[in-house]
């Protein structure tokens, strides 16, 4: 189970609590990676007051990862909310490299964000920094 966020106008989450299915769907060939990540969520417990939540989430991959490391990743993260009729569709592409620091492999990525769709008062962009750290076998 988990607490799904969403937007209201006098608090940031939902206090609901939702679950539901996900399915992701890949394929890997010569250095592309591409497929679907997908899921829904339907709320059943919290706060009574609060808006019911029925959300789905669809997202689209493609990246291409070079012999150097470097990844090109475009994708959209996009939800429907079902109650309110509403999509939000942001787009990213990202670029990151993995390097090793000492023994360890990190990777950072930096990448942008258009809102193809988005609710009323919602952002136009954004950017998206990461680093992450493996912990391989």
């Amino acid at each position: 189970m988990l607490l799904y966020p969403t937007a209201s106008d006098d608090a940031i989450g939902s206090e609901k609590w939702g679950a539901g299915p996900t399915a992701v769907v890949l394929r890997q060939d010569h250095g592309w990676t591409y497929g679907l990540l997908a899921n829904h969520i339907w709320s059943f417990a919290g706060d009574a007051d609060r808006p019911d939540i029925s959300n789905t989430f669809l997202q689209p991959f493609v990246s291409y990862t070079t012999t150097t490391h470097t990844t090109f990743g475009l994708n959209t993260e996009s939800t429907y909310d079902w109650k309110g009729s509403q999509w939000t569709v942001p787009i990213n592409l990202t670029v990151s490299q993995l390097l090793k620091i000492g023994e360890h492999p990190v990777q950072f990525q930096l990448g942008g964000r258009y809102y193809a769709e988005r609710p009323q008062g919602g952002p136009d962009w954004g950017l998206r920094f990461t680093i992450t750290f493996l912990f391989p076998k």
